[in-house]
């Protein structure tokens, strides 16, 4: 799982995308993301939940919206003859569901009970949780953030967990427009989506990625500001891998990240 990081002397994590699914609203096929990733743009403000037949009636009734948006992506990653084979699962997002967040705070500023269940719904490993339990998967669950770094992290783990033995491992990005009063500090475009890779070792004929830290000499200084983006970080990683491009750079808060496509 590692590579010389395309003559950079850095080490890079190399690794091979199995298999993908995104959801959006009004994106949910394959096709429809390939196109888009041709003319990307940010996808609209949701008209309705994802129906996730899939997931157990009980368990979908207590999800909030994102958790339907991020399980609609990581449900829909399963080989057909595999079903939802049981593997080493990351979950990622920058923010989480801050507006289930915002309520709660709201409710406990008024004195009012907090719902034991509406708090167990929103603590950062829930959304992994719930997918859990409903396949009675005992395995491997991690639910991660790490500011704008939060997309490299989870496949710096994810690459770590193939190094320690697993065969795959199910990586779900998700995320959703800051709530008020949280909306004034957003740094990049907000929009409700979710995508799911199936991350292994690379394999012959096959396409496959690098992830590396750029060269502190390439990098521009540091304390300045990173250009404007039209797109959040996660959705621009989708769309790199889909398009085909040889290369993405993305500064993050740690690090100055390249990305990097291989045959």
């Amino acid at each position: 799982m590692m590579a010389d990081g395309a003559g950079t002397g850095r080490t890079a994590l190399a690794f091979g995308i199995r298999a993908w699914s995104a959801w959006a609203d009004g994106l949910q096929a394959q096709d429809d993301w390939r196109a888009w990733s041709a003319a990307p743009h940010l996808p609209p403000a949701l008209a309705q939940a994802p129906p996730l037949p899939e997931l157990a009636a009980m368990l979908r009734r207590r999800l909030p919206l994102l958790g339907r948006v991020a399980l609609a992506s990581a449900y829909a990653c399963a080989y057909p003859e595999a079903g939802h084979a049981q593997v080493p699962a990351v979950f990622a997002s920058r923010h989480g569901d801050t507006a289930r967040l915002v309520t709660m705070l709201s409710g406990l500023a008024a004195a009012e009970p907090l719902s034991p269940t509406a708090f167990g719904l929103a603590v950062h490993n829930a959304i992994g949780a719930v997918r859990s339990i409903d396949l009675a998967d005992m395995n491997n669950l991690q639910a991660l953030s790490a500011g704008r770094d939060t997309v490299e992290t989870a496949v710096l783990e994810a690459c770590s967990l193939v190094a320690d033995g697993a065969p795959e491992v199910m990586l779900v990005h998700y995320e959703a427009p800051l709530a008020e009063p949280y909306a004034a500090f957003a740094d990049e475009p907000g929009c409700l989506y979710s995508w799911c890779w199936r991350i292994g070792a690379p394999r012959a004929g096959e396409p496959w990625y690098t992830l590396s830290r750029a060269d502190e000499a390439d990098e521009a200084d540091p304390g300045a500001a990173a250009p404007a983006a039209r797109l959040p970080h996660g959705l621009d990683v989708l769309r790199f891998m889909l398009a085909g491009d040889t290369g993405l750079r993305h500064r993050g808060e740690r690090a100055t990240w390249q990305w990097r496509r291989h045959g």
